[in-house]
């Protein structure tokens, strides 16, 4: 069965850190894709240098992990034994305004973009902002670019109703890598009714995220089972995935660059607050990759058959991969 994880925080492209450990318990967890975050707030030169980063990491660990372009390499890699890593952005500010930029990118290896991160942008609003401008004029050339070159819309951290817009104005299916639905766990990073329905009419999907500070009280293996089943039930089995947001090793000064970049003095606490600024204390259950696993366990649990497992676990994923990857 393949495992497959949405979004994976952990900057494992770090210089002088022993990514070891941290790979170690992703392929502990024989998870067989993963989409990490390359950046956030870096400029198109920044964002470079982190692809040349991730692409050294994965080199030198090759044992473990390789980078994927095509939904081929994911089946590839992921036969090996190894975990395939998509290259993907939290955040577009990579293109500086730029449309080019998208295909550049795009041959560079990226296969996700968000189109907003925690704040507005010349691209549309942020699920934080008090209010959504929808999708910009450039938004709409750029979604329609990122279609063109095969690389994800991704609208987790992204408004209402540029999300809205976005799913509108898109040829392709999109995603929502890492997030759970509102009706259930409020919280601005999570998505209500009428975002999850146009995801279905979309024919995208959803990586349900047990990120403590978005999963409210769905926190136990029991209770995230029961969010899946929900979501499951509102927009079908076939736009149901998992996106973590795990971040093994990144720390303080990693949540805080993650948080607020260089565009505020004031503290952010994105998905936290000022009572709970930190790290979140972990789940016990589904700590880190290597308790991937366990998802598995709490789904049969819940009554999923075989077939159904395997396409939360990872199928559907792959399947939408197939569906919007594009060779350049």
């Amino acid at each position: 069965m393949l495992y497959v994880d949405s979004l994976l925080c952990t900057p494992l492209e770090k210089e002088r850190i022993d990514h070891r450990p941290a790979l170690e318990q992703i392929r502990a967890g024989k998870i067989g894709c993963a989409t990490v975050t390359v950046g956030f707030w870096e400029d198109a030169t920044e964002s470079m240098d982190q692809i040349v980063k991730w692409r050294n990491m994965a080199e030198d660990n090759n044992d473990l992990v390789e980078i994927a372009y095509t939904a081929q390499d994911i089946t590839r890699i992921s036969d090996s034994g190894r975990c395939a890593i998509l290259l993907g952005f939290q955040n577009v500010s990579f293109l500086q305004g730029r449309l080019g930029y998208v295909e550049l990118f795009a041959r560079m290896g990226t296969r996700i973009g968000q189109l907003t991160y925690n704040i507005q942008s010349d691209i549309g609003g942020s699920c934080y902002e008090d209010r959504d401008s929808g999708l910009t004029r450039y938004g709409k050339y750029v979604v329609r670019e990122m279609n063109r070159c095969g690389m994800v819309i991704d609208l987790s951290h992204v408004g209402n109703q540029t999300t809205l817009d976005a799913i509108r104005h898109s040829a392709d299916p999109v995603a929502i890598t890492h997030s759970n639905p509102a009706a259930l766990a409020p919280h601005p990073r999570n998505k209500p009714n009428s975002v999850l329905d146009a995801l279905k009419d979309n024919d995208g999907v959803i990586g349900l995220s047990v990120y403590r500070n978005i999963a409210g009280e769905y926190t136990t293996a029991e209770k995230w089972s029961e969010l899946v089943a929900w979501t499951v039930d509102r927009i079908g089995i076939e736009h149901v995935g998992i996106g973590t947001d795990f971040d093994q090793t990144g720390g303080m000064e990693y949540l805080e660059w993650m948080r607020q970049g260089r565009w505020a003095r004031e503290i952010q606490y994105g998905a936290g607050s000022k009572t709970n600024s930190g790290p979140q204390p972990r789940l016990g259950w589904f700590d880190d990759p290597s308790q991937f696993p366990n998802a598995e366990s709490c789904l049969r649990a819940r009554g999923f058959d075989e077939v159904e497992v395997a396409k939360i676990m990872g199928e559907n994923w792959l399947n939408f991969y197939r569906r919007t990857f594009k060779e350049l």
